[in-house]
């Protein structure tokens, strides 16, 4: 007798009924399903660095960890093989597109109800995507914001994790506590991060990592 693979997803939002909704949704369309729930993009980054076997991620663009496409670029960087769908209630045709071109598998707008969920749901695990039908991703895009984009995604996972950080306004030293590195490798990351970017200074590399993300990342009094 043919064993039945188990599909795993996880579930990254901080709203409990809401991942209730998704995990209802899920269940109604997936034979045979694991699903894991997370409340913060740090637990999501712990789960996934303990547990590599994921078939999908259902991502809120707005939780405890991340704003904006800060998370969505750091997992496709750290775990390009793992499809992640955006599920966010920022869900203008902008914030839509751009969750594609930074390498979405699906956007699915939290207004809609179970029924829609378990539509598009059906649709990624197929492997489809799936925006809503009257968003249009051959609308013009902003050169200018493109080649940004393009600097952005040269970034490794650790760089990613660094920008973000510097965003929150944290310093070098704070950086490396976090992250459990000497505070010589945090310079070098910024080093990198500022070249890549092509800016001079810590605060035009958080205006940058701003304006990519639509304005939602969160900036603090980044010392220049």
């Amino acid at each position: 007798m043919t064993a039945v693979s188990t599909t795993h997803l996880v579930i990254a939002d901080d709203h409990p009924l809401f991942r209730g909704a998704l995990r209802e949704a899920v269940a109604s369309v997936v034979a045979s399903v694991s699903i894991d729930e997370v409340g913060s993009f740090e637990e999501l980054t712990a789960f996934l660095e303990q547990n590599g076997e994921v078939d999908l991620v259902l991502l809120d663009l707005a939780m405890p960890g991340i704003s904006g496409f800060s998370g969505l670029i750091y997992l496709r960087a750290q775990y390009p093989e793992i499809p992640v769908v955006i599920v966010s209630a920022s869900d203008d045709g902008a914030t839509i597109r751009r969750s594609m071109e930074f390498g979405a598998s699906g956007f699915i707008p939290k207004r809609f109800g179970v029924e829609t969920l378990r539509e598009a749901i059906g649709k990624v695990m197929n492997g489809d995507i799936w925006i809503p039908s009257d968003v249009d991703l051959s609308a013009t895009v902003d050169p200018d914001m493109m080649k940004l984009r393009d600097r952005l995604v040269t970034l490794t996972p650790q760089q990613v994790r660094v920008l973000m950080m510097l965003s929150e306004g944290l310093l070098n030293k704070q950086i490396a506590y976090e992250l459990s590195v000497s505070e010589a490798t945090i310079k070098a990351h910024v080093s990198a991060i500022l070249q890549k970017l092509g800016v001079e200074s810590r605060t035009q590399a958080v205006i940058v990592a701003a304006k990519i993300s639509g304005g939602q990342w969160r900036q603090g009094d980044t010392p220049g």
